[in-house]
């Protein structure tokens, strides 16, 4: 008999035998037995030879993991089903189609897995393309949560917005330790699949243990579903993930409840770490007898009971066993074979590219772009439309258009619905759009931007309101995350957002709400930095922003959302202004300054009242920013001041004057000098305000000082 005749034959006796009590419909037992066996061995391998010969540097061992992790993948048969996950999830991978070749070659760092030996090799992703897609993964803890429930809202908005029926009956699992149940992110999570009913399962795996910290230490009575039970519009699920009958039965209602409509599942499943946290932990904080009761609960020998002899004879498990052995030992040959990564290539794709024949060489999944959404290509040239407006007028008609002609754009944040924002940026939107598509969020930032990641890697451009730059705190990780992706994934992903972050002083300052900080975004990889100084700027910036292929910080200066100097005429729909090019606002011989938001109009004043020939270049863009519009004025001046509203020390303004340092050595008459914030939280009193913040006389007097050195 063939060996897929063969397969077929036992496959159908598998779901014969199975006693009634199991939906057993669902599952192909012989598979389920063949990728647990194949994880245990990957597991062994790793373990006893890979990492003891250094071959692997991180390993993170899934044994007593990987038979509810097997069965849950069987039931992720949507291809819009998005699995949001962490460095635990091989035997799900496993499952999802992912082979043992691929899974060793990212353990080794060899070229072209996951993360083309960017990442750590359990650290995985997957772009869906006839089955589920994977997101990129990150190896830190509870960063999967929002990013999956934002997949999820999406999954929504494509089946009842957009009308796609392809994602009817789709659904997000996200897939954590018992561990991750006290981060802000699991909380966010919760937050947001209850309250919009979120076609989600919350997959909780528990081991007992985070690293060494049990779970009493982790939520109040180590149980986290027996927490849950009163929690609004969550159906909660528990039992035993290494008893095969039980752990198919919950998953599979589970998953079923979530496809059926019914709302948000969480199912957490306890299950034995048979490994340290990773091969590096010898579990000595273990008693010998939690170790035993550890051993004595390992799901492979349960399987193996529960499927012999009642559909396969023992000597066909053996058989199998060495089967399986003979594949992973040749992945393993194939996966040694394969090269190192390039190290010439190494810093390739913290942006969108654009290959040899002047096309951007697109991510696989994530964004507009893969599934082929056009948007006009709009005009750098402005066609101005009186009347002067402010620069809340600007975004917002801004948003507005994006909105009309673009209907996977979605704006979300704290307030921005009924109340238009509190800087009145959304004002009317949501009456001329819709709640699906302009809405507000729960107060926490983890989740908006958590969420927009969702979305983005699920097709949408999602663009999230920050309230004040110091509220974005709680998401540095999210946002972190966020920009590197297409680096860690080797441009598999990409996660194009917006995240519009109102700050600075304003007609009062204090630490909270007057925070600028802006150069922490540019050293953040992967994130392009606008900083616009008026409402044309803004228009063409936040419209680029919008049809771009990475993710963008918009910064909006408190004090030039409504001030004098920052009104401009709209420029009209069409206007797209290229990141990356300054302005230059003022010409002259004497003097470069070199500057961004609110300070531009200051530096403009204070050229008027100190009688200084000043070349004032507006940056515009922080990432990237016009080096060559610089150069090129500081070759013509021979001197520079840079003045900002960051402070001093590592500022912005430091890389510029490094960057003139080594580029415009010889030109330079002059130190290059540099006005910003003290070292110190921007105060609440008026006169401590004025005495922090560079001001005109102060920029003046430094004008001058250059020019005369």
């Amino acid at each position: 008999m063939g060996e897929k005749k063969r397969a077929a034959t036992t496959r159908r006796k598998t779901r014969r035998s199975l006693p009634a009590t199991t939906p057993d419909a669902a599952f192909d037992w012989l598979r389920v037995a063949r990728l647990v066996l194949t994880s245990r061995y990957l597991d062994d391998l790793e373990e006893t030879r890979l990492l003891p010969e250094r071959r692997v540097r991180y390993q993170f061992s899934a044994k007593g993991h990987e038979l509810a992790q097997v069965l849950l993948g069987q039931l992720l048969t949507h291809p819009k089903d998005g699995v949001s996950t962490y460095y635990r999830s091989r035997p799900l991978m496993l499952a999802l189609g992912v082979s043992p070749e691929e899974a060793l070659a990212a353990s080794l760092g060899k070229a072209g897995a996951y993360s083309d030996g960017r990442d750590v090799g359990v650290v995985c992703n997957l772009p869906g393309r006839n089955g589920p897609t994977v997101l990129p993964m990150a190896g830190d803890v509870g960063s999967q949560y929002t990013p999956g429930v934002g997949w999820a809202q999406a999954i929504c908005y494509r089946r009842d917005v957009l009308r796609e029926e392809a994602y009817r009956g789709a659904l997000a699992v996200v897939h954590g330790g018992e561990g991750s149940v006290a981060t802000n992110g699991f909380w966010a999570a919760l937050n947001i699949a209850t309250t919009l009913r979120l076609p989600v399962l919350f997959y909780i795996e528990d081991n007992g243990y985070a690293i060494s910290v049990p779970r009493e230490l982790q939520t109040p009575g180590g149980n986290i579903s027996k927490n849950l039970a009163s929690f609004q519009n969550l159906q909660v699920l528990d039992g035993d993930g290494a008893r095969p009958e039980e752990a198919a039965r919950l998953l599979h209602e589970a998953v079923q409840r979530v496809r059926s409509g019914e709302g948000p599942v969480l199912l957490r499943l306890t299950m034995p770490r048979l490994s340290g946290h990773s091969g590096h932990d010898n579990q000595a904080y273990k008693p010998p007898e939690v170790l035993e009761a550890e051993r004595a609960r390992d799901p492979l020998p349960a399987l193996r009971a529960f499927l012999v002899p009642a559909v396969l004879s023992p000597e066909a498990w053996a058989e199998l066993e060495a089967e399986v052995a003979r594949e992973v030992e040749a992945a393993l040959e194939a996966a040694l074979a394969r090269p190192d990564p390039d190290p010439s290539r190494v810093t390739r794709y913290v942006f969108a590219e654009v290959g040899p024949d002047g096309t951007p060489e697109l991510q696989q999944a994530g964004g507009m772009a893969p599934e082929g959404v056009t948007l006009p290509k709009g005009t750098d040239r402005p066609r101005p439309e009186p009347p002067r407006i402010n620069m809340v007028e600007a975004i917002r008609r801004t948003l507005a258009h994006e909105l009309r002609i673009n209907p996977r754009v979605v704006v979300f944040g704290e307030d921005v619905g009924k109340k238009g924002g509190v800087h009145t940026a959304t004002l009317g939107l949501q009456e001329a759009f819709g709640e699906a598509r302009v809405f507000d969020t729960s107060l926490s930032e983890e989740g908006i931007v958590g969420r927009a990641v969702g979305m983005a890697l699920a097709g949408l451009m999602p663009v999230a309101e920050i309230q004040f730059r110091k509220y974005a705190d709680p998401a540095t990780e999210q946002l972190n995350n966020c920009g590197t992706i297409r680096w860690r994934t080797a441009n598999r992903f990409a996660a194009p957002i917006v995240v519009r972050m109102p700050g600075g002083f304003a007609r009062v300052g204090d630490p909270w709400h007057s925070v600028s900080d802006e150069v922490r975004w540019v050293h953040a990889i992967g994130w392009q930095v606008a900083y616009p100084s008026n409402a044309e700027d803004a228009v063409g910036l936040l419209r680029a922003a919008m049809r771009a292929l990475d993710p963008t910080i918009f910064f909006e200066h408190r004090l030039l959302l409504d001030h004098p100097a920052a009104r401009r005429p709209y420029p009209g729909d069409d206007y797209v202004l290229p990141f990356g090019r300054a302005r230059i606002v003022r010409s002259g011989e004497a003097l470069t300054v070199v500057t961004w938001g609110a300070m531009v109009h200051r530096c403009e004043e204070a050229a008027e009242a100190a009688g200084v020939d000043a070349e004032i270049i507006d940056l515009r863009t922080l990432r990237p920013w016009d080096r060559t519009a610089v150069l090129h004025s500081v070759q013509k001046t021979n001197r520079c001041l840079i003045v900002h509203e960051d402070t001093l020390t590592a500022g912005f303004g430091a890389e510029i004057a490094a960057v003139l340092a080594r580029d415009a050595f010889t030109y330079l008459d002059a130190p290059v000098e540099r006005l910003a914030v003290p070292d110190i939280p921007i105060p609440y009193n008026p006169q401590l305000l004025e005495a922090t913040v560079p001001e005109v006389a102060q920029i003046a007097e430094a004008m001058q000082a250059l020019v005369a050195f």
